[in-house]
């Protein structure tokens, strides 16, 4: 066997080698899927509200759109001095939808089947107000005030909190707390012993009561008193928890 013969079997006997011991050809040991306990907690936590928050506005309507807005301004620059001669500041009212919409009358359809186009025969004026009440004793005061300022159309009445994040912390901690007691009745009675955590997912958010509808809360507060129940605010949290079983 020739010198240059010995070096190419040697080259190919360390080639061999490596390829035996890649991990191509390595023996591989299937891996033990990992044992889990996955559970979810929930919990409410329910609150006065502290703060109410009314949509309301004015309509009208003339011949000319400069005309409407000219009944608009007034009626509505009236409603926002009232608004606040009630106790209520600068910074809790705010304009939220403004519109110029014109009015049409459609012809009847004569006997071949054609109609003439509409045409327009005004316009309509739409300012609306969203305006936050922070002193639930005088609810009722502004309701009145508001309506009999000039507003003739009461898009709402919600009752929230101004600051819900304390409350979501509470229901947060009830909701994890929750999940494991859970977790550890399954695991006891599974007979296994609950290991580290190996996710956490939360869901949930504030629920408020139902608002008052628009009809009711527009006949409402027409009347010279107006009685308001702001029943409880509602805020639930939902984990999820995943653990690892020992």
């Amino acid at each position: 066997m020739s010198r240059h013969t010995i070096k190419l079997t040697i080259a190919g006997l360390l080639t061999l080698a490596a390829l035996l011991t890649s991990p191509v050809f390595a023996q591989t040991t299937p891996q033990t899927p990992q044992r889990t306990l996955s559970l979810t907690g929930q919990a409410e936590v329910k609150s006065t509200p502290d703060i109410a928050v009314i949509s309301a506005g004015v309509v009208s309507d003339a011949t000319t759109a400069r005309e409407a807005l000219t009944l608009n301004n007034k009626s509505m620059a009236n409603v926002l001095q009232t608004i606040e001669s009630s106790g209520v500041a600068k910074n809790d009212i705010q304009t939220s939808d403004f519109s110029v919409q014109p009015r049409y009358k459609y012809a009847q359809r004569v006997n071949n089947g054609e109609q003439d186009p509409p045409r327009i025969v005004g316009y309509t004026v739409s300012n609306t107000v969203t305006v936050i009440v922070r002193e639930l004793a005088n609810l009722g005061q502004v309701l009145d005030a508001v309506v009999s300022s000039g507003v003739n159309q009461m898009n709402g009445l919600n009752f929230s909190i101004a600051e819900p994040a304390p409350l979501r912390n509470q229901a947060r901690k009830l909701a994890v707390a929750e999940a494991r007691e859970r977790a550890e009745l399954y695991a006891q009675a599974a007979g296994v012993s609950l290991g580290q955590i190996l996710s956490i997912s939360e869901e949930g958010g504030a629920h408020p009561p139902q608002p008052v509808s628009r009809n009711a809360a527009f006949e409402s507060a027409a009347a010279a008193a107006v009685p308001v129940a702001q029943g409880q605010q509602s805020i639930q949290m939902q984990v999820s928890i995943v653990w690892q079983i020992e």
